[in-house]
């Protein structure tokens, strides 16, 4: 069930990833049976409602999810199997050969320490350099991720930067371990439409300078279009639909994928009421019997509420899980002709 169908040599192959967190009430199913392949230079977008698993997925290729939750699955980073790492061997893999960029920067960065003293730590713990070539090499972190005067800045703190240039020392401090891969959650979330415009361009000038893999987790499709090559859509832990952004973008399959589009603005379309998805995500401690999005779907019948759908291929690159995708395609084409 794999995001794609060419997995060999893929920078990143994860494959029937499941975690499940204790609570007190109950075991929540945060990710079920969650596969996809990365590329080398490729920009994988994750995307769904708040609650999809989205985030979870990127903290379980990390391990680092809380002691309450049980990870399983497989992992494969370069060939190399994550999932049965020592836990000081999968240090260095954190921050030297893949790098997180989290949601909140002001919530991540540590407010008492200088940008120095953090973007120093991850260099220390990854680099060979000594004090003075990490002070250089802060200051280049800074530069290339576009942070005026960074001579001046280095030495300043957390909250005497605006919210868009914060977002920029938290990637400068993701980059310093040359990662081959960066995992972004939600990195453009909190800031204005001018400063997101700035950190996605500044991820798209990251990737085809230094060849990293991205995964970019977001609830915004608009994002997806501009920066990512395929997409994932995820709907209570589970990938529903993947394939190339043009091909999802063009031709939706999966119902929750078309509610999706559906209630994006579109130019042209001034004055019409935009289209929602009724209802709300189930709750991940109590899952529906069968198809999870059964409950809020229009072309739902006995068999989705009773069978969970395959993650079936449409194509050599785009897959959907849902029982009814060929009569759903059928009754669009008119629509589209």
């Amino acid at each position: 069930m794999n995001t794609q169908s060419n997995s060999d040599g893929a920078l990143l192959q994860v494959t029937g990833l499941n975690t499940r967190i204790k609570t007190s009430r109950g075991e929540l199913r945060a990710i079920q049976d969650v596969s996809l392949t990365l590329e080398k230079g490729e920009i994988l977008g994750l995307v769904g409602e708040s609650g999809s698993g989205k985030s979870v997925t990127l903290r379980s290729l990390l391990k680092l999810m809380p002691p309450s939750a049980e990870i399983s699955g497989s992992v494969k980073w370069q060939g190399r199997e994550l999932s049965t790492l020592s836990s000081s061997a999968m240090r260095s893999v954190r921050g030297g050969e893949i790098a997180m960029i989290f949601q909140e920067p002001m919530i991540a960065l540590n407010p008492v320490l200088t940008v120095w003293r953090q973007i120093e730590e991850s260099l220390h713990a990854h680099t060979d350099l000594n004090r003075k070539q990490r002070r250089r090499r802060a200051i280049e972190l800074l530069t290339q991720v576009g942070i005026p005067a960074p001579e001046s800045r280095l030495d300043d703190y957390p909250h005497q930067f605006s919210g868009g240039m914060r977002q920029r020392v938290m990637i400068a401090i993701a980059l310093a371990g040359d990662p081959r891969l960066l995992l972004a959650d939600e990195p453009t979330t909190a800031l204005d439409v001018t400063i997101q415009e700035q950190i996605l361009k500044l991820l798209l000038n990251l990737r085809d300078e230094l060849g990293m893999g991205i995964i970019f987790v977001t609830h915004d499709l608009g994002v997806v279009a501009q920066l990512c090559d395929r997409v994932a859509v995820m709907y209570a832990g589970r990938i529903v639909e993947t394939g190339p952004v043009n091909s999802i973008f063009r031709q939706p399959h999966h119902p929750y994928t078309q509610g999706l589009i559906a209630s994006v603005p579109q130019a042209g379309d001034e004055g019409t009421p935009l289209l929602s998805i009724e209802g709300t995500p189930p709750s991940l401690l109590d899952l529906p019997q069968g198809c999870s999005f059964s409950p809020r779907c229009i072309h739902s019948t006995e068999v989705c509420r009773q069978r969970l759908p395959d993650l079936v291929k449409l194509s050599a690159h785009q897959q959907v899980a849902c029982h009814h995708h060929l009569h759903i395609q059928q009754q669009r084409q008119p629509e589209e002709v």
